[in-house]
């Protein structure tokens, strides 16, 4: 029976110790492939500590690939050098309405749609929606945005009157090329404490938005290089890209992530990934194929990945997942993430954080470049994070979006799209997938959705090539409906299957 000294966890929670004491046993050989973990209540009982506690620790180990289960027995060591699973294990967290439930499809394809009042638009292009100016929805199932009332503002405007009371001579300065330097040691520092990551303020650099940011890393890195994306994935990463004039190859996911047998047979030299939290798929990458992620990068000069941690914070079930940053040991991974999705949209500040290779690269041939963010909100931000503030924001944001993703997915069991529904990746992020049984098109599916007031797209659109599209699966982003409206806006989802 695995025995650890619980007492030396210090200020660690109780799980969260455990967790690192058996990821650590696996990682240096001392819990074999396939060998069987102690069942959660003889392991609850040998330690003296509750099931739920067990529970959580292996949950977050099974998430993060370390781990996986087998059905009526149990818990197993993964082989982290072989992905090939054994048959029967839990590769992703998939969850359906009740355990084992049965989906069912309707019978025959139904062209009865909801005729909510107002006139709803609906292009035949690729399933967009041609919004006009003055057009409005029920509910806004596609746009990321916070509710009004949830931007710290009483806090932020005293802040902002103290850094100008101040009357800092730094303050009226153009800021360095790499941001300010009180903003980039209270990133660094938060970084450190909510992320595991050793990185210097000096690493750390500040733009308006990550869209100006990959511009720099074009720059930075060279438009001769090949550029690897996600296929589904963001289309804006490859758009920007594009527009910078470098060559993107789309590289198809499997169960585990970005496919790195294809990626080894594409010539890119670059890779953009989301293995925290993947969009639009949800999936999580586990540790196994990001050490396969590194392996592909040493094997080569010049081949870097980027790696886009976007709503990391938003995690509803155990601790955050590991940056693959914090175990590059050899300078190959440039993380990047945004204030967008956890303050505002409308505050365009940005970060990355560059190898040193890159940083000396940088100051030799980018250095000329001026700070794109104004110094009075870099001040701002700096004193927001490093008095403790934005981290209660992400506290109080976090079960605020666990609420209101809690409602939507009552709400979803409570509707008559129950029996033909599933759900999918719901534990991370803003966003969940909802898979339906149905004989309606993507753009059927849209387009009714749209005359019902509710705007919302599908995974398929993410897709480039059409061999490989997922249908009928709707992109659930929560973050921006109302939660008084919830109900009735699955409602009227439930009414376009009719």
């Amino acid at each position: 029976m695995l025995t650890y000294h619980l007492e030396d966890r210090g200020t660690l929670p109780l799980y969260e110790y455990l967790y690192q004491c058996i990821r650590q046993d696996i990682l240096n050989g001392h819990l074999k492939k396939d060998e069987k973990l102690p069942s959660k209540r003889s392991f609850a009982k040998h330690l003296d500590i509750s099931v739920v506690t067990i529970e959580t620790a292996y949950a977050q180990l099974q998430i993060e690939g370390y781990i996986y289960s087998k059905e009526k027995s149990g818990f197993f060591v993964s082989d982290i050098r072989e992905m090939s699973l054994p048959v029967g294990t839990t590769i992703s967290s998939l969850s359906a309405f009740t355990t084992g439930q049965t989906v069912s499809a309707p019978n025959g394809k139904h062209n009865h749609f909801c005729n909510t009042a107002g006139a709803y638009l609906a292009s035949g292009s690729a399933g967009t929606l041609s919004d006009a100016p003055t057009q409005h929805y029920f509910a806004d199932f596609q746009t990321n945005r916070i509710a009004d009332d949830s931007f710290p503002f009483s806090v932020w405007s005293r802040l902002s009157r103290e850094v100008l009371s101040d009357k800092e001579p730094e303050l009226l300065k153009a800021q360095p090329s790499n941001g300010s330097a009180r903003l980039r040691e209270a990133i660094s520092e938060y970084l450190y404490r909510f992320r595991g990551m050793q990185v210097v303020p000096e690493q750390i650099f500040i733009g308006a938005g990550t869209e100006y940011l990959y511009s720099l890393l074009v720059q930075l890195i060279g438009r001769d290089l090949v550029y690897a994306v996600e296929d589904p994935g963001h289309r804006k990463v490859a758009e920007i890209l594009t527009s910078n004039g470098v060559h993107c190859e789309h590289i198809p996911l499997d169960a585990y992530g970005l496919s790195c047998k294809a990626l080894a047979e594409s010539t890119a030299s670059v890779v953009h990934i989301s293995p925290a939290h993947h969009f639009p798929t949800g999936i999580i990458m586990p540790i196994r194929r990001r050490q396969e992620l590194l392996d592909w990068a040493y094997k080569q000069e010049n081949r870097y990945i980027i790696e886009d941690d976007y709503d990391s914070e938003f995690r509803f079930q155990g601790r955050p997942i590991q940056p693959l940053q914090s175990i590059d040991t050899n300078d190959r991974v440039i993380y990047i993430n945004t204030f967008s999705k956890s303050l505002t949209p409308s505050i365009r500040i940005s970060y990355m954080v560059l190898p040193w290779t890159l940083v000396k690269r940088f100051h030799k041939s980018l250095s000329f470049y001026s700070c794109t963010v104004s110094g009075f909100e870099q001040y701002t931000l700096a004193a927001f994070i490093s008095r403790g503030y934005y981290e209660q924001h992400i506290n109080r944001m976090r079960n605020a979006y666990k609420t209101k993703r809690n409602l939507v997915i009552q709400a979803l069991k409570n509707s008559p799209l129950a029996p033909v529904a599933r759900i999918h990746e719901e534990n991370s992020g803003l966003h969940f997938l909802l898979e339906l049984q149905t004989d309606f098109t993507d753009d059927e599916l849209i387009a009714s959705a749209a005359r019902c007031g509710i705007k919302i797209t599908c995974l398929s659109k993410y897709y480039q090539t059409d061999d490989t599209r997922r249908q009928h699966t709707f992109i659930l982003n929560y973050s921006g409906v109302e939660n008084d409206r919830i109900p009735e806006a699955i409602e009227r989802l439930a009414g376009i299957m009719k």
